[in-house]
């Protein structure tokens, strides 16, 4: 269940104990939350001097420093709603971008990180969002990535063209295990950045294969830098989407921290 967290030793407890769970319920039929209704909607590229960038335009700003996405991203203990960002310090990454996809066209979809595309990023920052307390609490790893002179944009047309070709499912190749992803599901982006996409996927349970877990991705460019978001939850059902306010607050930090860049 939930890529990283078979394999994250902080939430092994948690991990056990859903398993647990889930080992007594039988497959049961998801509730589609907001946003989970299936029907594609991406943000497309933003035309030539527009955008809603800080800073956006016809030309990518310069990559931005480790620093400066520091300042843009959530810090420890931070909130956005009942969502609070954890310890994963900068200079971590998780687990599950050292996971990599069959076949390989499909793999910006499972990670972003170095050598997933021909563009890997300048600098990165990593958190991880959670509802303390909350066993089955939506997860959510946000990633805020800075790249070179038209890396943002070739990473995001790597996303879309993955989302096309990989549409009837890949195999995730884990460090411990093999992940069937069944369907890859373009669902509606939200309108934010100078273009954003976003993924519904239906995995198949490693341990049990009656099981279908549900796993969503968002990703939006902001002139060179990209904001994922992939969200998981350690049970069948279908949560509906990445929490738009883990979004929305990553999305209004990272402008506000940004506003005057070039």
């Amino acid at each position: 269940m939930g890529r990283d967290r078979q394999e994250r030793p902080r939430q092994a407890g948690r991990l056990a104990v859903a398993l647990t769970a889930l080992a007594l319920a039988a497959a049961c039929s998801a509730d589609p939350g907001p946003g989970g209704d299936g029907k594609a909607s991406e943000r497309p590229p933003a035309s030539a001097g527009g955008g809603s960038s800080p800073g956006g335009g016809a030309k990518d700003p310069k990559p931005l420093s480790e620093d400066r996405l520091t300042a843009a991203a959530f810090g420890e203990g931070e909130k956005a709603g009942p969502y609070t960002a954890g310890a994963l310090l900068v200079g971590d990454t998780p687990l599950s971008d050292a996971y990599t996809a069959d076949p390989a066209v499909c793999q910006p979809l499972v990670s972003l990180a170095a050598g997933a595309t021909p563009h890997d990023p300048a600098a990165e920052v990593n958190r991880d969002l959670s509802i303390p307390g909350e066993l089955r609490s939506v997860d959510v790893t946000v990633q805020l990535r800075s790249y070179g002179a038209g890396g943002a944009r070739a990473v995001m047309a790597a996303l879309r063209k993955a989302g096309t070709a990989c549409a009837s499912g890949f195999t995730e190749e884990r460090v411990i295990a093999k992940a069937r992803y069944l369907k890859a599901e373009r669902i509606e982006a939200p309108a934010i950045g100078d273009e954003a996409v976003a993924f519904r996927f239906t995995i198949q349970d490693v341990k049990n294969k009656d099981l279908k877990l549900y796993e969503y991705l968002t990703v939006v460019r902001s002139g060179s830098t990209t904001l994922s978001f992939r969200a998981d939850i350690l049970d069948t059902k279908d949560f509906g989407g990445v929490p738009r306010e883990v979004v929305t607050a990553q999305w209004e930090k990272f402008r506000a921290a940004h506003a005057n860049t070039a």
